[in-house]
């Protein structure tokens, strides 16, 4: 795990923190970092957890929950349109991260992967601006991918999209502990209760978690 006294995750969804960056949170957080997130929706038009309540009122409460689980010590919660965020100027969503930057003065960023893990929009988006205001904060980013071999798996029994990194993409592979991250996925009921693919990812992950830079350290002048 890379050494860091701050580090900010950048996420498009309520329990993106979780099911895919949990691990790495506590990670961090364990080690004394200070963690911060910006979640950009609220995830209201997510398929799963409907019922009674407003879906998006309830992944807020969720969010806090599971944050709290993982030692995330502030969340910042954006309010913009979930499966839409491709149609908000970027020089919008790019603001805010900078304000965050500005607030917590992170030693690094951490986002999903280029592409998204799942291809999903919102998620490219997320990690488009986040690195165009690291650029300009000259600011690190990590990211969090999955190895070739799991996603192949995944999409071949569920018939998913996930896009998988292999050899010299990769840059470090870090041993977790997902007793914390577990927790957290279970304050996310209304997400995490039938989703097999999140269950079958994890069991194929094991106590592992693959990375790629997309701004080195190397790039920073701090």
């Amino acid at each position: 795990m890379p050494q860091a006294d701050a580090v900010l995750a950048v996420c498009a969804h309520p329990d993106d923190e979780t099911f895919g960056l949990g691990a790495l949170l506590a990670g961090f957080a364990d080690r004394g970092a200070a963690v911060s997130l910006l979640c950009f929706t609220r995830g209201e038009a997510s398929t799963l957890g409907l019922g009674g309540r407003d879906l998006g009122e309830l992944r807020v409460e969720e969010l806090r929950a599971a944050t709290r689980e993982l030692g995330v010590g502030r969340v910042e919660l954006g309010d913009h349109p979930d499966g839409r965020l491709g149609e908000v100027p970027l020089e919008l969503l790019a603001g805010e991260v900078a304000s965050m930057i500005s607030e917590v003065h992170p030693d690094l960023l951490l986002v999903f992967d280029e592409g998204g893990i799942s291809g999903h929009p919102d998620h490219r988006r997320a990690t488009e601006v986040a690195v165009a205001a690291a650029d300009s904060a000259n600011v690190p980013v990590l990211a969090w991918t999955l190895p070739e071999e799991v996603a192949a798996t995944l999409n071949a029994e569920l018939g998913t999209s996930f896009i998988g990194r292999g050899g010299p993409e990769l840059d470090l592979v870090v041993e977790v502990d997902r007793a914390r991250q577990r927790k957290a996925i279970s304050a996310h009921r209304s997400q995490s209760s039938d989703n097999p693919v999140l269950w079958r990812r994890l069991e194929l992950q094991g106590s592992l978690e693959v990375l790629r830079w997309l701004r080195p350290p190397s790039t920073t002048a701090r």
